[in-house]
This record gives structure tokens, sequence and C-alpha cells, in this order.
């Protein structure tokens, strides 16, 4: 049973019933290829021949290093969400409790909002290449104006648009790799000899791998429509896997390339002047997948705040009015900032989302661990609703302690703009403290969470 397609999705943060599963594992792909075919991706490609020094080749097999060990992460999240059929930060009450989880779902509302106010400046820069004269504020309105419909009617039309998306900007990025590759070739190849820096390898690889991490959130999101069992889970980690790590290796491949191209230019701007006539066409096409993208990030967005407000009134139950009322709360929210801030906060605050990367880490660590090695898949979803948190209750010392050591032990490891420990330092800037906290939380929580809390772990006691 499926809702007429120009109304509002009906479920919002509750389980969904057997009847309602209509979700497909293609679509899986769709909705993870098509919006990762943006310009922020290929921006995000560019870094690794423009900041991080690499040739081309080694540049592209780093990326593709980063995401393929990156989409393994994410797309294990995916597979959560056709067992439990809840949003992925109403599962994370199966690990923290019902109070526990409230600060690190918070943290997440701000990164949605964050990537939210991003991708409207830079969707709007992409406008402005082609449309100089439309100017800023209207280039937003765009942007944003494309973002409304999807992230308010919900799942089915996201899904939709993404399918669109995939033949529009797969087509666009086509277009623009082979147009490099035809008309700037000999340029490529002349500078695919020059030194490649393992600083800047590690580098590009944590880059990727770190784009990848941070959809683990939201897949769940999108994954709880499909039918339960063992092979949807299967189908919907290779659709996931496949569709992210595919769409954003082509993206930041593509960036690689026009970031040589560059000369310390602007991305966007080169792109342009290399599509010629093309590209006002493929760059409307990306802006647009920026707009998806930008739908996604509002509609998990709500669905964490929805999580929240819940925690606190679990009498309450919160339907489409509700999603409603926060999705336009969060889309103005993104709009105002970015509008109404000065352009160097957004920069403060696009480094400061590095940091915010640095509390995702441990969660998906504990998350994983949790879920696949103690509890194997079973949870009680009745729990992860219950006034006291039920099986779960209010706090799970064991995966906050592990949480904050995960935190701590980044540290050192971290390098970002606005911050860079010591051993990140003597490492020339590689950030590793991903690697440190994945290696490091499983382990300890593992260990914890059976000497203090086996009641709560049905499959090993």
């Amino acid at each position: 049973m499926t809702d007429p397609l120009g109304t509002p999705e009906v479920e919002t943060i509750y389980p969904i019933a057997a009847d309602r599963r209509h979700g497909r594992p293609r679509d899986l792909f769709t909705i993870w290829f098509g919006p990762n075919l943006m310009m922020l991706t290929i921006v995000t490609g560019a870094l690794s021949t423009t900041v991080f020094g690499l040739p081309l080749v080694p540049a592209a097999l780093a990326l593709l290093a980063g995401n393929l060990v990156g989409g393994v992460f994410m797309a294990l999240h995916a597979a959560q969400g056709p067992r439990l059929g809840v949003p992925q930060m109403v599962q994370t009450r199966g690990q923290f409790g019902l109070m526990g989880a409230v600060p690190v779902t918070a943290v997440i509302v701000l990164m949605y909002v964050g990537f939210a106010a991003s991708n409207l400046v830079l969707g709007a820069d992409g406008l402005l290449s082609i449309l100089p004269g439309l100017g800023r504020l209207p280039a937003i309105l765009v942007i944003q104006a494309l973002s409304v419909l999807p992230a308010i009617l919900g799942y089915r039309v996201i899904h939709i648009s993404a399918q669109v998306m995939t033949v529009l900007c797969g087509a666009a990025v086509a277009l623009c790799i082979g147009r490099v590759l035809t008309m700037h070739g000999h340029e490529l190849s002349f500078v695919a000899h020059a030194a490649t820096s393992w600083t800047g390898v590690l580098r590009t690889v944590s880059t990727a791998a770190l784009w990848q991490i941070a959809y683990a959130p939201y897949v769940s999101d999108s994954s709880r429509y499909l039918p339960a069992g063992r092979d949807g889970e299967k189908r919907a980690f290779v659709a996931c896997f496949s569709g992210s790590v595919l769409g954003s290796m082509l993206a930041m491949a593509l960036g690689a390339a026009v970031g040589l191209l560059a000369g310390g230019h602007g991305v966007v701007g080169v792109l342009a002047s290399l599509l010629g006539p093309w590209a006002i066409v493929v760059l409307v096409a990306l802006s647009l997948g920026i707009a998806i993208a930008n739908a996604m990030n509002v509609y998990c967005g709500a669905l964490s705040s929805l999580t929240v407000a819940q925690t606190f009134t679990p009498d309450r139950h919160y339907g489409a009015r509700a999603r409603l009322a926060v999705t336009v709360a969060l889309l103005a929210l993104a709009f105002a900032m970015a509008t109404l801030m000065a352009d160097s906060f957004m920069t403060a605050y696009s480094e400061f989302l590095e940091l915010l990367m640095s509390v995702m880490i441990p969660w998906t660590a504990i998350n994983l661990t949790d879920y696949y090695v103690l509890h194997k898949g079973e949870y009680d979803v009745a729990s992860f609703f219950a006034r006291d948190g039920g099986r779960y209750g209010f706090y799970n010392v064991p995966a906050l302690t592990c949480y904050v050591i995960g935190i701590a032990v980044q540290v050192p490891f971290l390098s970002t703009a606005l911050y860079t420990g010591h051993v990140a330092r003597m490492l020339g800037g590689i950030d590793l403290s991903w690697v440190v906290s994945l290696i490091l939380t499983p382990p300890l929580y593992i260990v914890m969470e059976r000497r203090f809390n086996a009641r709560a772990l049905p499959a090993i006691s």
C-alpha cells in the first residue's frame, strides 16, 4: 500500500508496518548515486590535486580506496533499515539508551543543517558561474525552491527525484569527463608523472572515506521501507554501497582532473570554462543535484529532530504535520545561514563541520559493533519508544563511556582548519583520527558491554 504521489509521507519516526514496506533495493542505488553527482562532490575530489598536490592517477586511486573503505561502513548501516523499520537515529537508542541518544542525535541535526546551508551556497555559486547577473540571493532562492517539495513530501518524491537526477546528472558528469579527456587529455598526461606524496595520498584517502561515513546517519532513513528479511538486508547493502561509491567516485575523479587544470583558480569557474557551450546545461543539472541532496539533508534532519522531541514527550505521536512543521523550520534555518551570515562565517562553519565528523566516528563504531557483533540485529523495537527506554533504559553507561573515549583518542590525530593535533602535525597534516577511533572503540565497547550490561544482550546471554 502506497500513498498518492502528491501527498506528504505519512510515516515519520515510527516502525514501518509490513503492508507499508513498498521500497525496492534498486531505488537505494539511485538515491545514493544521483545526489552524489553534484558540485560539492566534484569540489571535494579536486582537493586531491589542488590542496593535496597529487598527480591524476594516484589521486584517482586514493579516492577510490577511501570511497571503498568508507562505503563499507555506510552500507552496513543501510542493512539495519529493513530489519528494524525505523530511522537510523531512533535505532541509536538501542546502544545509548533513551536519553543517552539525545546528544549525538542533536549533533547530527546540527550537521544536517550545516550541510544544507553549505549546499545552498555552493549550488548558488554554480548558477552564478553561468548566470552572473542573477545575484546571489536569487540564486540561493532557486536552489532552496527546488529543495522544498521533495523535503516536504518525503520518501517517495525524494526517491523519484533521485532517479531523475541519476539520469540528468549522470549524463552531465559523463559529458564533463568526455570533454575534459578529449580536449585536455594531453595536459593531464603532461602532469601525470609529477612526484607523488604519501602525505597527499593518505589525506585523500581520509577525505574520501569520511565523505562516505558522513552518510551513516542517513541510510536507514531511506532503507526502512524495504521488506524485512536477510535477502532485503543484503540487497540494501549492495545497492547503497555500489550507488554511493560509484556516484561519488565519478564526480570526485572529474574534480581531480579539473583541479589539475585549474591552476589555482576556482574549480566551479574552471569547469564552466572547460565545458564551453555545454556549461549552462551541465551546471544547471549539477545544481539540481545539489537541491535533491539538500532535500535529503532536511528530510533526515526533520526525522532526527522529531526523535529528540519524542524523547521528552513520549505520549505524543509525531505525525506528518509535525514533520512538515520541523521541515519548514529547518529549511528556514538553512536558508538564513546561507544568506544572512557573512561568507567568512560560512567558511568557519564548514570547518566546524569537519570537527563534528570526529563526533560521528565513535558513534558509527559503537552502532555497528552493537548491531552486528553483540545483538546480531535482534532488538526490541518497542523499547525504543518506551517512556523509560524499555530494555535499553535511559542511559547505557558503557556506550557513553566508550563514545567519550572514542572522541578523546582522536584529538592528537585530528587535522582540520580549526585544530591540528600534535601527532597529525608530526605526520605532515594527515588526519588519521577516524582510523584510530574505528580501531580502538569497538573492542573496548565489546568488553565493557559484556562485562556491565549483559542483561541487554539476548544474543549472547
